[in-house]
């Protein structure tokens, strides 16, 4: 098949999180996360299972960068672990937790790869949930403060910030359907909490910016929405839709406004109690890049309120439903999988929010049956296709004018993945999670391959 041919300045990497690989959860002084209490609440996480060990990358990850070196990656996103730095969340820093990521970014830089740092990918520290967490405007003060400490110690060798990853699962899943830590269902509590993590977001920019530390931006995961009919109910059910997926975030950030439609979406839930006078313009300082995650593309419908009652609602709960995808492979996480609608999202970015700065496509990648053969090999032809396809779809939004200017794959490793435990995999490397040995799949081979062909394309005097 042909490959996809992106432009030769465009760089690629791979990604992990800290508490999806690191393990080590008790160790060198770190304090619990929210992760950790949620998964010892018994029924939240499949099998029990919890980040404990993950990948045990906290010990393993020389290991790790090998690969990476291997791999042909120009970068290599990781997140540090608020926890690990901070125990409390507050006060002086742990040593042991600095030490760590010292080691880690010098070991990455050493291997010819840039480091790509996110703050913040929702490992909360236990202790500040226990005094309101995002819900209160403090913990996006806090946030500020470890910022700067990580900026200080590391902004003389990383040179590209993201503050948040994805604060639509932090606010929302977390704080509303339930499904990730902190593990509640609540309406203007988790509109709090989406405001208060782009406050924090404000935050780190101020103080990123106070360090010379670099490039910074924010990792959002927008959803491509789709209605399930024409009717104008079920158009208006994606209107609601996108506000709750995305201009919450889009607007507060680039366009210096709330999202227009609060009442009609949230009605009194979104009283406002939680904004204050400056809000927006902290919120919305300029960016040096947007990072965006993609997987796949949600069809919904009208339906009705799930709680009749306006007042008892979640922030979730806006009449409308996921609708399942007729004739499309669906990933092992049931997810469509749609590659035109990557560059659909991209280009419908792009129009209604003109001046974005660059994109970074910080996540993309497939969860896929993989079983190892009686060599150990897994052939997992389906994560190539995906990866092949999208990386097409992502050609011809560039050609369309997005301005993108790099690709990371998720994930170099299976790992721990959330509610689901273990029984996930996503990665270009399998994890043998019994004697964590790793094992490069197909696809890994695959991407280093292809890595080499762009590097040629980009050489100079190289055909383009």
């Amino acid at each position: 098949m042909n490959e996809p041919k992106l432009p030769p300045g465009l760089l690629f990497g791979t990604a992990t999180a800290a508490y999806q690989v690191e393990g080590a959860a008790g160790e060198d002084g770190r304090g619990p996360s929210i992760w950790d209490t949620y998964c010892r609440t018994p029924g939240r996480v499949a099998r029990g299972e919890s980040g404990d060990v993950a990948c045990d990358h906290y010990h393993r990850y020389a290991e790790d960068v090998a690969l990476l070196a291997e791999l042909g990656v120009d970068l290599y996103r990781f997140s540090v672990s608020w926890p690990r730095i901070q125990p409390s969340g507050r006060g002086r820093p742990n040593p042991a937790g600095l030490a760590f990521y010292d080691r880690l970014v010098d070991t990455v830089l050493a291997a010819g790869v840039e480091p790509v740092l996110t703050l913040y990918h929702w490992d909360l520290p236990q202790a500040l949930e226990d005094e309101g967490g995002w819900r209160v405007r403090d913990t996006a003060r806090r946030f500020g403060e470890y910022a700067r400490i990580v900026a200080e110690h590391l902004g003389d060798r990383v040179n590209h910030w993201i503050t948040l990853n994805e604060p639509f699962c932090s606010a929302f899943v977390g704080h509303a359907v339930g499904r990730h830590a902190p593990g509640t269902r609540e309406g203007t509590p988790a509109l709090a909490a989406a405001h208060h993590l782009l406050l924090a977001h404000g935050a780190a920019v101020g103080e990123l910016r106070a360090c010379d530390a670099g490039r910074v931006g924010i990792t959002l995961n927008p959803d491509h929405l789709l209605p399930a009919t024409e009717t104008e109910a079920d158009r208006a059910a994606v209107e609601r839709a996108r506000t709750l997926h995305n201009r919450t975030w889009f607007d507060p950030l680039f366009t210096g406004a709330y999202p227009d439609n609060e009442q009609e979406v949230w009605g009194e839930l979104a009283d406002g109690s939680y904004r204050r006078e400056g809000d927006l313009e902290a919120i919305g300082q300029p960016l040096d890049f947007l990072g965006v995650n993609f997987y796949r593309p949600i069809m919904l419908r009208d339906v009705p309120h799930e709680q009749a009652d306006p007042r008892l609602r979640t922030a979730v709960d806006i009449g409308a439903e996921q609708v399942s995808f007729q004739g499309a492979r669906h990933t092992t996480m049931g997810w469509p999988v749609v590659p035109e609608s990557f560059a659909d999202l991209l280009v419908d970015l792009d129009r209604r929010y003109p001046g974005l700065p660059p994109i970074l496509i910080t996540e993309n990648g497939s969860a896929e049956a993989d079983e190892p053969d009686e060599d150990g090999r897994v052939h997992d032809e389906d994560r190539i296709a995906y990866l092949r396809d999208h990386l097409s779809a992502l050609a011809r939004a560039i050609d369309a004018g997005v301005d993108v200017r790099g690709y990371f794959v998720w994930s170099l490793l299976d790992n721990f993945e959330w509610a689901y435990g273990y029984d996930r995999r996503f990665g270009l490397v399998r994890v043998d999670y019994e004697n964590l040995e790793r094992h490069p799949k197909d696809s890994y081979h695959w991407y280093r391959d292809y890595l080499t062909s762009h590097r040629l394309r980009r050489a100079p005097g190289a055909p383009s």
